[in-house]
């Protein structure tokens, strides 16, 4: 009798082994978007240009073992950005928000950003924030959970799956700008526009900044406001920013164009990880009790007691024997389930990555043509408008100037 019990007991503790399972949070946390009630004086709004995010990807990553793959992390390095760029745009706040291929596209406002984390579950972003004069807002990490309901086909879609943490980021910011004196905003953009002066003519424009012992950089001199130099030079930053924002163009294509599969990888990766957590907490369990199950099964005792004790001691070590080895290999089987979780994963990412489609830009009647990633484009026009300035062509009043265009790539 004691060997009866003891099996049954064994045969009751598999029974109970699908119990483990991991939690899911249904509801995300949110955070409510402040938007202006009123527009802000238009003299006051700073220019914000967010650089894509650095991918975060270590220089000895394994995604078999880290889950994190490089093209995906690429792709969330541009993604991420233009979010924050739309976030920022609706709430009132700011002038104009650009995503900007290097901090050489001078602005007012500098956001960098590094992604620490992103599986659709989870998301950590490591934020800074510094004007032009160089001075160092702030830098924070924001970090969310998504729930079930965050990617449900009902869902508001025009809420990100990580919105909260873009809400937070727009709302930091205005909390910020919102102590700082008028006095200052003014700084900051004075500033901002004699650092593109300098960099186009450093003879003539050079001695206007002076920057102290801490890197803080100050407006010593303004130039005239009839000189006619700093009028052509306006000029010039209206055509560079008409550049960039042909090359915001780029970006939102992309982010318009990876908007579906991308949303459906995050919505494949969460379920992924928790089911990747679930299996490995599953797995280990299960061999363990499997390993139980089929040793104490072996060594029931069926020798001993009458006729129908050891048939029924007989029949339980059949089924502890079998269902030992069913949970074992069930065991196996899950982690061999994890690892395809994490190649169907992998297989998502390939589908991105993209470079700027090339741009023409037209000065003084020629046609120059700008390739290479968005980055290299504008390397390639800040060059150009040097080559302007110093011939001092291009931009006289006589000058018919039109916006940059975009050229369909040759096909076959």
């Amino acid at each position: 009798m004691q060997s009866i019990h003891r099996a049954a007991c064994t045969f009751a503790a598999i029974l109970m082994l699908p119990a483990c399972a991991v939690n899911e949070v249904i509801t995300a946390e949110e955070t409510e978007l402040i938007v202006a009630e009123a527009p802000p004086a238009e003299d006051l709004l700073l220019d914000i240009g967010i650089i894509p995010f650095a991918e975060g990807v270590a220089k000895d990553n394994d995604p078999s073992d880290t889950g994190v793959y490089e093209e995906i992390r690429s792709a969330e390095s541009r993604y991420l950005a233009y979010h924050l760029k739309t976030t920022l745009q609706g709430t009132g706040h700011w002038g104009a928000v650009r995503v900007i291929p290097s901090s050489n596209a001078f602005t007012d406002v500098i956001i960098q950003g590094s992604i620490k984390e992103s599986d659709g579950e989870y998301v950590t972003l490591d934020i800074s924030v510094s004007d032009a004069r160089g001075q160092s807002w702030y830098r924070k990490t924001y970090a969310t959970q998504t729930g079930v309901s965050s990617y449900s086909i009902n869902r508001d879609r025009r809420q990100d799956p990580y919105q909260k943490v873009f809400n937070d980021i727009a709302n930091d910011l205005r909390a910020h700008v919102a102590q700082l004196p008028p006095q200052s905003v003014t700084a900051i953009q004075q500033v901002s526009e004699l650092q593109f002066f300098a960099d186009m003519s450093p003879l003539a424009f050079g001695e206007h900044l002076a920057k102290d012992e801490n890197g803080i950089m100050t407006a010593v001199r303004l130039p005239a406001e009839n000189d006619p130099a700093v009028d052509r030079l306006r000029q010039i930053r209206e055509r560079d920013r008409l550049v960039v924002d042909t090359l915001n163009e780029h970006y939102a294509n992309f982010y318009y164009g990876i908007a579906i599969p991308y949303s459906a990888w995050r919505k494949t990766s969460r379920e992924e990880s928790i089911n990747y957590r679930q299996v490995k907490r599953s797995a280990a369990l299960q061999t363990l009790m499997g390993a139980v199950v089929l040793a104490g099964s072996l060594a029931a005792d069926t020798d001993h007691g009458g006729r129908q004790s050891q048939r029924v001691n007989n029949s339980l070590q059949a089924i502890g024997i079998q269902q030992g080895f069913e949970t074992m290999m069930r065991g196996f089987t899950r982690r061999s389930e994890a690892n395809m979780h994490l190649e169907s994963i992998a297989e998502l990412s390939e589908s991105f990555g993209a470079e700027a489609a090339p741009m023409v830009v037209s000065v003084e009647g020629q046609s120059r043509r700008l390739t290479g990633t968005a980055a290299a484009q504008y390397e390639s026009w800040r060059r150009i408008l040097k080559e302007i300035y110093e011939s001092e062509t291009g931009f006289v009043e006589t000058t018919e100037e039109s916006a940059p265009e975009r050229i369909p790539e040759p096909t076959g």
